[in-house]
């Protein structure tokens, strides 16, 4: 019987057993076709890549540098030393490295007068016409500019730009015009600027000196400022409260009535302050007051002041306790103001230069700690 095989699409047939030498049996039939057949092997899938997860870079963390202190000068009386005010460093650092604003070194010399005469001096705090105009040449002899009262207060709160070397010249007590027309408006006139006025303000004023001062303000070269209502009464540790604040208020009140604006800074009379006195005039809008006390000049941030009393100068009364020392400036005295001009002059040169040196570290400290919050400066400096 005849017997077929399909394997791997190969037929093999065989018609007859006689034929056996030819013949192959289905056993090896079926491994020939396994040997000779073509098998299709799957493609195995690839398994996914995974990619890395990106690290992120590590945020260098910058020390910021430790700050210089404040400028340090051996031209102040040794028992003098300079206070800063600012407490914000970040602030302060604004102000000061912004070069449109006043540059390092910008100093004020306020100076005080109380009595010119047009013949010889022969009282106590009173100066001739003749050493005022002394005085004023020297100023111009070393490049000093007359600023007001305003003027003086932006510099010292924001560093506002005023010239390089300043001066803030303050009239004490009641005075005609004609006192301000024959000895200061030669000089305004010439260079500009205002006269502060130190204004007493009297229950009992006399008419013509409110009506003539009242003019200069409207014309705006003499300008009036607070100096007490009672005035000849100083205020001391023996002094009240309510009495303080009928001086400081009452002076304020006054002043606005009069001249229509509100007084910015106040004289204290015979040069007489307290802590708490102090604390008041802040409180009632006072931006900035004047000692008799000649320490030294001003600089942004920077206020001679004493901690102690001192045997060599007894009339001068130590400011430390008072918290903020933009409430006891110092005043050169108008009888030796000529003879500390160009100590002004040197100290202001000398924290020029000392600011040159510790700009970069400055620059650096408010770059870390400050320039995210406050910004960057407006332009950068050179």
């Amino acid at each position: 019987m005849p017997v077929c095989l399909l394997a791997g699409g190969l037929a093999a047939c065989s018609a007859s057993s006689s034929q056996a030498s030819a013949d192959l049996t289905a056993t090896q039939v079926f491994e020939s076709a396994l040997l000779t057949a073509t098998w299709s092997v799957p493609t195995a899938t690839p398994l996914p890549t995974q990619t890395p997860t990106p690290q992120p870079t590590p945020t260098v963390v910058r020390t910021p540098p430790a700050l210089p202190g404040v400028f340090q000068t051996s031209l102040l009386n040794k028992a003098d030393a300079p206070r800063s005010y600012e407490q914000d460093v970040c602030a302060y650092l604004k102000n000061r490295l912004d070069p449109a604003k006043a540059q390092p070194g910008t100093v004020v010399m306020p100076i005080m007068f109380h009595s010119i005469t047009d013949g010889p001096a022969d009282k106590v705090y009173q100066i001739s016409h003749e050493t005022l105009d002394r005085l004023m040449r020297d100023l111009k002899d070393q490049d000093f500019e007359i600023i007001s009262m305003d003027q003086l207060v932006e510099f010292l709160y924001e560093n506002e730009w005023i010239p390089p070397r300043s001066v803030v010249l303050i009239s004490d007590d009641l005075h005609f015009a004609d006192y301000y027309e024959s000895h200061f408006k030669p000089f305004l006139a010439e260079s500009g600027g205002v006269v502060v006025n130190a204004w007493i303000s009297k229950t009992d004023p006399n008419p013509q000196v409110i009506q003539e001062n009242q003019r200069l303000q409207t014309e705006g070269w003499v300008d009036h400022q607070a100096h007490g209502v009672v005035h000849n009464i100083n205020i001391s540790a023996l002094s009240d409260e309510a009495f303080i604040r009928s001086e400081l208020q009452g002076s304020r009140d006054s002043i606005l009535a009069t001249f229509g604006k509100a007084p910015v800074a106040y004289i204290w009379p015979g040069g007489g302050f307290t802590p708490q006195a102090a604390e008041i005039a802040l409180e009632l809008g006072y931006k900035v007051g004047f000692t008799t006390n000649p320490r030294g000049p001003l600089m942004y941030n920077w206020i001679p002041n004493a901690q102690e009393k001192d045997a060599n100068r007894p009339a001068l009364i130590p400011e430390g306790d008072v918290a903020n020392p933009l409430m006891v400036l110092p005043r050169f005295w108008d009888a030796d103001a000529s003879r500390y001009i160009d100590i002004v002059r040197r100290i202001g040169q000398d924290a020029a230069l000392a600011a040159q040196e510790t700009h970069a570290v400055e620059m650096e400290y408010y770059q870390i700690v400050c320039q995210e919050e406050y910004g960057a400066l407006s332009v950068e400096p050179e």
